[in-house]
């Protein structure tokens, strides 16, 4: 499927957010609310990731980074966590050929390497697949935490033998996971819950936060264009002043 963006999909001629993060969070109430068991909230959530990633080329947006699994998640029943991973390999095999044919580029983000082996080629598979595509990059953050990357872009600096004042901010941020990629201009986070839960500390440091109560099986097209139209009426600043 190639997408075909809409007039409905285009926000006004003002600035657009070139990278977004999402927190994709309720999956569990959600499913709670309606009285199933938590594996359906998860599965209409993958769903909600289809979506937005469908939508997103057609808003403007170079970068898409969503949370999708952190490193606190393991703290979850066994079988919850087995159900992700699944609906996860799922989700990369239904949807890699739709990803190439929307010049798509997909790469994962957070600890990878500690993930089972099953899912580490299934990701490694679409992202060696996409590797090639110039379009929006899609991230997706999976046993990540935002204070493990911070400590392991530290470990890098100190292994490849850099000296202490040598170290500034531009020398760190080439050892994030997301190094090479602009940081988030706008972060939003569903479920009403006002908090970043650990998630691009170092990025989000200036992004606008967007935060709404619909829960993550919720979210659509209208969601996402009116969070970037309130991103649109904000001045960001980055601490100076606005001209008189």
């Amino acid at each position: 499927m190639v997408f075909e963006s809409s007039t409905r999909d285009v926000p006004p001629p003002r600035q657009v957010p070139r990278h977004i993060a999402i927190i994709m969070d309720g999956n569990g109430r959600w499913a709670r609310g309606r009285g199933l068991p938590r594996i359906a909230g998860h599965r209409s959530g993958a769903e909600a990731v289809r979506r937005v990633v469908r939508i997103a080329p057609g808003c403007g947006i170079t970068a898409l980074t969503l949370y999708a699994f952190s490193c606190d998640n393991w703290t979850r029943p066994a079988a919850e966590v087995s159900t992700l991973m699944m609906l996860l390999k799922r989700y990369l095999r239904s949807e890699l050929n739709t990803l190439l044919k929307n010049d798509i580029r997909f790469q994962p983000i957070g600890r990878i390497d500690d993930l089972a082996r099953d899912v580490q080629q299934e990701l490694r598979a679409a992202e060696a697949k996409t590797a090639g595509s110039r379009g929006m990059l899609f991230n997706i953050a999976l046993n990540y935490g935002g204070r493990a990357e911070i400590v392991e872009a530290a470990r890098k600096l100190i292994a490849a033998g850099v000296r202490a004042e040598d170290v500034d901010e531009q020398a760190f941020a080439t050892h994030l996971y997301t190094a090479g990629q602009p940081d988030p201009d706008l972060l939003i986070r569903t479920s009403g819950e006002m908090r970043v839960s650990n998630f691009l500390l170092w990025q989000i440091a200036y992004a606008e936060i967007w935060v709404t109560d619909v829960l993550w099986p919720d979210f659509r097209r209208r969601h996402l264009l009116q969070a970037v139209a309130d991103f649109q009426k904000r001045e960001r600043r980055y601490g100076g002043i606005t001209p008189a």
